[in-house]
């Protein structure tokens, strides 16, 4: 019986490449020729090991998912006003790094034409679930008394995701790493239970 040739390149080493030039391009500013050359293999190589350009670009969102432990750090915080302050001052460090600029959830999928529809809906599900991890974050944070009992969780994580994916934003338009923590200065001047 034969088996068909081992893979010669890391999958995941691969689309760390793949993940850079999304997010420094976007996902409608990539064309395959960008990727099959900073991923350094064929394009047969590229649909045999990841599919088409939209099913890697999935793929790559997961892997960035996997890799964004800022977020994954902020959400195990102690309390709401640490769990905002980590997100956002990770993102910071994130979307101001040599592999930005900004974020991809937000730069990379920022599609406008009709072909990317399903890559748009795919980022913008993918927010909604960061959302939902906060507002449910902040619930736990009301019940516990960590923040004030009228505060609506829903409203302060969609300003906390206001604020987030601002950052990336400004990031890509330029925005130094210490702009940005001012504004996080006066985003967290703002928190709820600010001051007690």
């Amino acid at each position: 019986m034969t088996t068909g040739r081992p893979r010669e390149f890391d999958l995941d080493e691969r689309l760390d490449r793949a993940l850079r030039v999304f997010w420094r391009q976007g996902y409608e500013g990539t064309a395959l020729s960008d990727l099959t050359e900073a991923m350094g293999i064929s394009r047969p190589s590229l649909y045999a090991a990841y599919g088409n350009k939209e099913a890697l670009f999935r793929k790559v969102l997961d892997r960035y998912m996997e890799t964004a432990v800022h977020v994954r750090d902020a959400l195990r915080q102690p309390t709401a006003r640490t769990v905002t302050e980590t997100l956002l001052r990770g993102t910071i460090t994130a979307a101001t790094g040599e592999d930005g600029p900004g974020c991809l959830m937000v730069h990379g999928a920022l599609a406008t034409g009709g072909q990317a529809d399903a890559v748009r809906a795919e980022a913008a599900a993918r927010r909604h679930a960061s959302e939902d991890a906060l507002r449910e974050r902040f619930e736990r944070a009301v019940h516990e008394g960590d923040l004030p009992a009228d505060t609506d969780p829903g409203d302060l994580s969609r300003y906390v995701c206001l604020v987030w994916y601002g950052i990336a934003v400004q990031a890509s338009s330029g925005a130094t790493a210490q702009d940005l923590g001012r504004a996080v200065d006066l985003a967290m001047r703002a928190f709820p239970g600010a001051g007690d």
